[in-house]
């Protein structure tokens, strides 16, 4: 219970202010996509930035802790395409929507946070190490996967240049990008450029929270609940108990296994309904999977920060 409290409530709590900001209209629907644009596309990019540009790559590449994670987030993606498809009657178009919703998990709003506040700031470099390729490896997968359904019955030789077009265009992976440029090349920055990344980067988490309370607000459930129901049984339990298992299974540190089963525990994030909308499909299912995947969440976080070491 002290775990919930002070650990997993404070972050729920400033999100709770932003949808109640929003719900009282104290914020507007422009003021709340103003702040995510600023989170999204400056804030949480130079975040990643500094990170990856400070990340030890030898030391931190882990592979049985990214292979434990990823394995896990690439069959949720699939059991969550087959199940639409085969379970809920969805056409390939929907399912890939929402195979979607159910890889992407909110590993930087929610899991970075939950876990500086559980473990401490020194405890996150192995959630920065999966999230260096964690965008580029959920939008490619989407992506290809939805061009080729797509394509399927058409000419296939513009799904690379579709691919590649998509994932560069993202600010997180820009600012992942860059780091990889500063930390691989040995960049050295200026004194007043560290402090100016570091001030946006303070910024980052706080803000996205706050945001994605607003956010959360807009999207209110309605209708497809057994297919909602199901994303969320699959990111909630499914993705951090496939985790836990291919983790014990490579026998990966203590300190590897709170980053892996953290991140993988997380609700599905916004990312899910954006890449929803890139496509127009599966919307309604992304966006309830997302609010009321993350209210749950507060409960099934709680529940495997108990049962890690």
């Amino acid at each position: 219970m002290q775990t919930l409290i002070s650990v997993v409530m404070p972050v729920f709590i400033l999100i709770g202010f932003g949808y109640l900001a929003a719900w009282r209209g104290y914020f507007s629907a422009t003021n709340v996509d103003g702040l995510m644009r600023f989170a999204t596309n400056f804030a949480i990019p130079m975040l990643l930035f500094r990170a990856i540009s400070n990340l030890d790559l030898a030391a931190e590449y882990n592979l049985a802790m990214m292979g434990s994670f990823y394995s896990a987030a690439t069959i949720c993606f699939l059991a969550g395409m087959m199940g639409a498809k085969f379970l809920f009657g969805r056409d390939w178009e929907d399912a890939t929507a929402i195979g979607f919703v159910c890889l992407f998990s909110n590993s930087l709003l929610l899991g970075l946070p939950i876990m500086e506040r559980a473990y401490g700031a020194d405890s996150l470099t192995g959630n920065y190490t999966i999230i260096s390729i964690h965008a580029p490896f959920c939008y490619g997968l989407g992506i290809a996967t939805m061009e080729i359904m797509r394509a399927r019955h058409t000419s296939k030789i513009r799904i690379v240049p579709k691919v590649l077009k998509a994932m560069f265009s993202n600010a997180l992976i820009l600012g992942i990008g860059l780091g990889f440029v500063v930390n691989i090349g040995g960049v050295p920055l200026p004194e007043p450029a560290i402090h100016a990344v570091n001030l946006l980067a303070s910024s980052a988490l706080p803000a996205a929270l706050f945001g994605m309370g607003g956010v959360l607000y807009r999207y209110r459930p309605e209708g497809d609940t057994r297919t909602i129901l199901f994303c969320c049984a699959l990111s909630l339990g499914l993705h951090p108990a496939l985790t836990y298992a291919f983790g014990t299974f490579s026998n990966i540190s203590t300190e590897n296994m709170r980053s892996v089963v953290v991140t993988s525990s997380m609700a599905p994030g916004i990312n899910g309904y954006l890449f929803a909308s890139m496509y127009g499909r599966g919307l309604r299912v992304a966006a309830s999977t997302v609010l009321i995947g993350t209210a749950a969440s507060v409960l099934t976080v709680w529940i495997w920060l108990g049962v890690l070491p």
